[in-house]
This record gives C-alpha cells, sequence and structure tokens, in this order.
C-alpha cells in the first residue's frame, strides 16, 4: 500500500512540476508592433538628447528650442501620412505641415523630418535615433510620448 501511495506521490510531483515548470512566452501587448498601425497615433517630444560620439557627454537639445516648438504635436496615420501641428503657443510663422511617412523593420522614413532607427516603443513612448547627423559618429535622440 505504501508502495502504490508513494508512486501516486511521485507522478503528481511529477506533474505538477512539468505544468509549472513551463515559462509563459512575454508577448508584447496588441497593437504595439514597430509598425504603420501599431505606431499610429498623435505625438509629442519630450526628450531630444544629442552625442557628439559615443564616449561623449549628453546634450539636451530640447532645452535650446524655443517654447513654441516644444508643444507641437505629430501625428502618424496608419495610411501612411502624417500631420504636424503647431500647437499651445504658436510660432510665428506658424510651422503646420504634412507629408507621408512609412516603417521598415526598425526603420523609419518620411518625407520631412522624421527619420532614424526606432530604438523602443511600448505603445506609450518612441524612442527613435538619427547617427551621423551633424558630425560622423553623432547620435540625436528622440524621445515621444502618445497624446
Amino acid at each position: 500500500m505504501k508502495t502504490i501511495t508513494m508512486k501516486w506521490a511521485l507522478m503528481g510531483i511529477a506533474a505538477a512540476t512539468i505544468l509549472f515548470s513551463c515559462k509563459k512566452e512575454k508577448s508584447e501587448p496588441a497593437g504595439c508592433s514597430i509598425s504603420m498601425t501599431g505606431l499610429a497615433g498623435a505625438y509629442k517630444l519630450t526628450a531630444l538628447e544629442y552625442k557628439a560620439s559615443a564616449a561623449a557627454k549628453p546634450v539636451d537639445y530640447l532645452a535650446a528650442m524655443e517654447a513654441c516648438e516644444k508643444d507641437d504635436i505629430i501625428t502618424l496615420k496608419s495610411d501612411g501620412t502624417y500631420q504636424y501641428s503647431d500647437q499651445g503657443t504658436v510660432c510665428t510663422p506658424v510651422k503646420n505641415d504634412q507629408g507621408t511617412w512609412q516603417v521598415k523593420g526598425n526603420t523609419l522614413t518620411s518625407d520631412g523630418t522624421l527619420n532614424g532607427t526606432v530604438a523602443s516603443y511600448d505603445c506609450k513612448t518612441m524612442v527613435y535615433y538619427v547617427e551621423n547627423s551633424i558630425v560622423a559618429g553623432d547620435r540625436l535622440t528622440f524621445t515621444m510620448v502618445k497624446q
């Protein structure tokens, strides 16, 4: 009797170990992919950092921007068009724009200034960078938050 009970207990432990040891794969939230539909939405620039080289100290370029530029919104539409709106404090002259954009893999391109490599995206914040924008080896990193 002890042998049968012991076998059932061992089988139960083995089954529980198998069931609970499997890790669930981490899946990205629905719609968070780096794609036209995943990135679609209205964004505001919240950080702009420049590094002259990999070893250089970062410089806050957002601080140097005019107040009227810091509250602007760019709306990326899933149909491949975008609209840049001069919001809040309006610049003189008004800086509204529109055009086309696309993303292939992690490469973001547009017929305007929205160009670079998407480093991260979590459905709320998109971070992308442009290398060699002013001098060879530099990096300009944009952080944009969905509104």
